[in-house]
């Protein structure tokens, strides 16, 4: 590349120090806005930034958001000040004494550089230095909560690394600028979960994510280039313009050609760095991990949703046992309820009563983590929609778009889950176990821990409708006997923890 190589100070790691050195650059940049300081501001911001989008899918919560938001319009402004520095560097590698070509183009991008300074001036001006010092404050803490090098973030990096590597692929296939220009995105995004979160990996592959996004990087430079010196209208006749195109794509070919050799192949760095991300049923134990602390983050009460989601399981194993009419769904319905069961409360993080519909609207905006199905997380949001308040009726907004087997899959599972949250209505956990068998026609559920005399006895009661009414059975609901514990079927006993 023809601008000179950033020299960064002795590397530092961690929220804390970069949300302090953007304050400090700030100082730095707006004294001149000279091309050094303007790309230092630019790194503090986006190291921030690409925490901030690694730490989100795991906490949700807002100052998350805020933070990135607020410097979102400084950021860009200052990322076409920088652009306008990278042409001019290229202007100058380009240039021959006496070419006329590069005198109107440095021209060109004198005067975009005089306003793009105006712009910047403008938005650092307005940028919330006393806010973001707070922030500096309390955010590093929140997201001193999360490891480094754990499972999640492996995981988070392997999703990166699936949208990169597609990515690469539409590249390969099309070799539009806007797909080499997404793959350098792709990839660069990869490195951030890397660098920022994943010390062990990023030791082994920092150079070469760092080489491989430069290339890609002054890819997207020579394209900017080539569209300015037409918007300039630099070019005095075709001769010109045809000398020009073809140096500026002798550069570019240079480039992608020096990224294919590193990239393409049966033998790569994707392989290298695929192997050392999570596998097979790593990636699915790791996409509970992540919807697990999501939910523990906005759930008040998440003791309370994991006892909940243990007794809605231990009763859709005990009604799979007893089989015929009584048997609800199979296939991934069990997942289902699962996801259901730790997410049902996430609602509660907002006010108001209404918290389950709540609950429905988070759920439907959370992107589905790697490992887990778009499909079953939206029906698991529909079934904690569902696990109090009205019951499910034909034509509720809830219920539209789904087939017949998904609203019959909803009533099954939010009959469980809402039996289930009854059962712990009190939010004691003294309802420990549940077993359910088939007796005189009617099911039968036992539960450790149950007393008729209780409060929440009429809550049982109440809460037994809807699944009566899928199982087309009448539920009968008794205390369990210390010396009936643990005769439950085989499969009860082995799957009521998971």
């Amino acid at each position: 590349m023809p601008v000179a190589a950033y020299n960064p100070r002795p590397h530092k790691a961690g929220l804390a120090f970069w949300m302090e050195r953007v304050l400090e650059e700030c100082d730095r940049a707006g004294a001149g806005f000279a091309p050094d300081p303007v790309h230092d501001l630019r790194v503090g911001l986006r190291r921030c930034r690409s925490m901030v989008d690694g730490l989100m899918a795991m906490d949700p919560d807002p100052a998350w958001k805020q933070m990135k938001k607020a410097g979102k319009r400084l950021f860009k402004s200052l990322g076409e000040l920088r652009d306008v520095h990278v042409m001019e560097a290229w202007v100058h590698h380009f240039d021959v004494p006496g070419d006329p070509v590069a005198s109107k183009l440095f021209e060109f991008l004198a005067m975009r550089e005089t306003h793009l300074k105006q712009l910047a001036a403008q938005a650092l001006q307005e940028f919330d230095r006393k806010q973001w010092r707070k922030w500096s404050i309390s955010l590093p803490r929140r997201a001193g909560r999360l490891r480094p090098g754990s499972l999640i973030f492996k995981h988070l990096a392997l999703e990166r690394w699936v949208e990169a590597h597609e990515l690469q692929r539409r590249a390969l296939r099309n070799r539009s600028q806007v797909a080499w220009h997404n793959l350098r995105i792709g990839i660069k995004r990869f490195r951030y979960i890397v660098e920022n979160f994943l010390p062990e990996q990023h030791t082994l592959w920092g150079v070469d994510l760092k080489k491989l996004q430069d290339l890609l990087g002054e890819v997207h430079d020579l394209d900017v280039l080539w569209s300015t010196a037409q918007q300039a209208n630099a070019f005095s006749d075709d001769a010109a313009r045809s000398q020009w195109h073809a140096r500026i794509r002798e550069e570019r070919e240079q480039r992608i050609k020096s990224y294919r050799d590193k990239m393409v192949g049966k033998t790569t760095l994707w392989q290298a760095w695929r192997a050392q991300l999570p596998q097979g049923k790593q990636i699915e134990r790791a996409a509970w991990q992540r919807l697990k602390r999501w939910a523990a983050v906005l759930d008040p009460d998440f003791k309370h949703s994991d006892h909940v989601t243990r007794l809605s399981l231990q009763l859709y194993d005990g009604l799979a046992t007893i089989g015929g009419k009584t048997r609800p769904p199979d296939g991934e319905a069990r997942e289902i309820l699962r996801l259901a069961g730790i997410l049902h409360d996430v609602g509660r993080s907002k006010e108001g009563k209404a918290h389950h519909k709540v609950s429905c609207r988070l759920i439907e905006r959370l992107p589905a983590p790697l490992g887990i199905g778009e499909s079953a997380l939206r029906i698991a949001g529909i079934v904690a929609r569902y696990h109090r308040g009205s019951l499910p009726r034909t034509g509720q907004k809830a219920l539209q778009n789904l087939t017949a087997d998904q609203r019959t899959e909803v009533l099954w599972l939010a009959g469980m889950l809402r039996l289930a949250n009854a059962f712990d209505a009190n939010r004691t956990g003294r309802v420990s176990r549940l077993e359910v068998r088939l007796q005189d026609g009617f099911i039968l559920i036992a539960a450790q821990g149950y007393s008729s005399r209780d409060r929440s006895a009429e809550q049982i009661a109440a809460a037994r409708h809807l699944l009566e009414t899928v199982c087309r059975r009448p539920v009968m609901v008794k205390a369990l006997r210390p010396s009936a514990v643990g005769r439950a079927h085989p499969k009860q006993r082995s799957q009521a923890g998971n």
